[in-house]
C-alpha cells in the first residue's frame, strides 16, 4: 500500500455535488516526495470537492506551519503558512496537465490529490523566509556575526603602495 493512497478520492462512486474532504499533513507526507524542500511540518487542508457530470472543480484552503531555515539566521524555525488555491478537471481521450486544468480519462475510477496538496504548500512559501515572517526573532549570535562581516565590506582594502602617500603632501 502507498503512503499516499490516503490521498485517492473515489470519483467513479461519488455522486454529483459538493464534497469536502479533510487532511491533516505531517513529516511523513513530505518524506514521500524526493528532494523536497519541507522535511516536516503541521499543515491542515480542506478540499471542496464539487462533482459535476462534466468535470470536477476542486478548492483547496491551506492553513499551518512548515519548518523551514532562515534565510537570514539558518535557525530552523516554524513558517506560518496560508493559501486558497482552485483547479479544475476536465474529461479528455488523455491525461494530460495545463496551467489550472488537469485533462483524465473520463473513466478513471479514483483521483489522487496528493500532488497538488504538496505542490501548492511549496507555492504557499515565500521566497524570502526569515523569523519576522513567523514574529519570532533572529539569533543574536548571528546576527553580530552577520553586522561586523557587513561593517567589514565597507572599509576599504588596505593597499600598501597607496598607504605609502598617506600623509605625504602634495602641494609643496
Amino acid at each position: 500500500m502507498d503512503a499516499l493512497d490516503h490521498y485517492s478520492i473515489p470519483v467513479s462512486g461519488l455522486h454529483d455535488g459538493l464534497h469536502t474532504y479533510h487532511f491533516s499533513i505531517d513529516a511523513d507526507f513530505f518524506r514521500c516526495f524526493e528532494e523536497s524542500p519541507i522535511r516536516d511540518g503541521q499543515v491542515d487542508v480542506t478540499l471542496q470537492f464539487d462533482k459535476r457530470p462534466d468535470m470536477y472543480l476542486m478548492s483547496f484552503n491551506i492553513e499551518g506551519a512548515v519548518k523551514t531555515a532562515c534565510d537570514r539566521c539558518l535557525e530552523e524555525f516554524d513558517l506560518p503558512i496560508e493559501s486558497s488555491q482552485d483547479l479544475l478537471v476536465k474529461f479528455d481521450e488523455q491525461e494530460s496537465e495545463d496551467a489550472e486544468i488537469i485533462y483524465i480519462l473520463k473513466d478513471t475510477p479514483s483521483l489522487n490529490v496528493a500532488r497538488f496538496i504538496y505542490e501548492f504548500i511549496i507555492l504557499a512559501i515565500p521566497i524570502a523566509k526569515t523569523h519576522d515572517d513567523a514574529g519570532g526573532r533572529c539569533d543574536p549570535e548571528m546576527l553580530k556575526f552577520l553586522k561586523k562581516e557587513e561593517e567589514d565590506k565597507q572599509l576599504p582594502p588596505s593597499n600598501p603602495v597607496w598607504d605609502a602617500f598617506k600623509g605625504y603632501n602634495l602641494e609643496n
